[in-house]
């Protein structure tokens, strides 16, 4: 951070994603001094591109976060590449505390920091992750149409996983492990000519940097190009504990609940993104961070107005 930082603020954005980028560009542009501290650890950052983003799909997450910065400091945004470690309450609003030891003070909180995949214990996942190992078939499912895919049961998500893909290649595998398909479930999968293979997986296995297969317990090796798992979707609150913003448990995972504006149970607060909704692409997310700004700025507006209000009724009274 440069010595001529202005540790003061309108508004302070923890995440650089889509979501805070486009907030902190939204309030810039509305000529409100806004900063975003980012940590540099996008959850995208594994794929080798975005997709369903209308005008820039299939760029580089990372081109995509690049560009986005630089919008938003062409409207006087402040980008701070650090991580903070503490948030908590003060008489002016909230006060951040990053590693670094610098401190930040503002009135207003957007929270950006997206969600941590939790990914099933198997051997072989995390190195493919978002590569030959995805879950979401909107992110990546016409790059892998017509392949031989694998679904793993490994949430409470991976039945419609299977139905999902089922769309986009006619060779689907679903491996139950401890899931047990009930009679509806079973009817689809048989219709749909998706095969269901018992049995734990021991592993996904990899050979020259790709895709080999899935290995079960039995050392069976079941031939799939590609292999897709429901991880626990948790949105990264726990800095926010101190100032009162408790993620609320879902099925998938765990997300900060907000209202249509993003605003949250706690006063000045505001989550946009993958904190707040689980399910959200670039996009959505960049949308969401657009809609907590406007709110955000229009809160403010109302504030200003009255400010001004009450200084006129003082000047009047003092002039009297």
């Amino acid at each position: 951070m440069d010595n001529g930082f202005k540790q003061m603020r309108d508004v302070i954005v923890v995440g650089g994603g889509a979501a805070g980028l486009s907030a902190a560009m939204m309030l810039a542009r509305s000529r409100r001094s806004v900063v975003v501290v980012d940590a540099g650890f996008p959850r995208n950052a594994p794929a080798d591109g975005v997709h369903g983003l209308l005008a820039r799909d299939g760029m580089s997450p990372l081109e995509l976060l690049a560009r986005g910065r630089e919008e938003a400091r062409g409207y006087g945004a402040d980008i701070v590449d650090g991580e903070v470690i503490e948030v908590s309450h003060a008489p002016d609003g909230f006060t951040v505390t990053l590693r670094s030891g610098e401190v930040l003070h503002g009135p207003r909180l957007l929270i950006a920091t997206g969600l941590v995949d939790e990914l099933p214990d198997i051997p072989g996942v995390r190195e493919r992750w978002g590569r030959d190992v995805l879950h979401c078939p909107y992110c990546h499912g016409w790059e892998v149409r017509d392949r031989r895919i694998g679904v793993i049961a490994s949430g409470p998500t991976s039945v419609h996983q299977a139905l999902m893909f089922r769309q986009l290649s006619d060779r689907v595998t679903f491996f139950a492990q401890d899931h047990e398909l009930d009679a509806g479930e079973r009817a689809k999968f048989d219709a749909l000519g998706i095969a269901v293979i018992t049995g734990d997986v021991a592993a996904v296995e990899l050979q020259d940097d790709r895709m080999r297969g899935v290995r079960l317990a039995d050392r069976t090796l079941a031939d799939v190009e590609v292999v897709v798992v429901a991880p626990r979707m948790v949105a990264r609150s726990e800095l926010f504990a101190g100032i009162g913003i408790q993620a609320t448990a879902h099925p998938a995972g765990a997300f900060i609940e907000t209202d249509e504006f993003g605003a949250t149970s706690v006063p000045g607060v505001w989550a946009a993104g993958n904190s707040s909704d689980l399910s959200a692409q670039v996009g959505a997310a960049a949308a969401a961070g657009a809609r907590a700004a406007q709110h955000i700025n229009a809160v403010m507006v109302m504030d200003d107005a009255d400010r001004a209000v009450a200084r006129q009724v003082t000047t009047s009274a003092v002039s009297q």
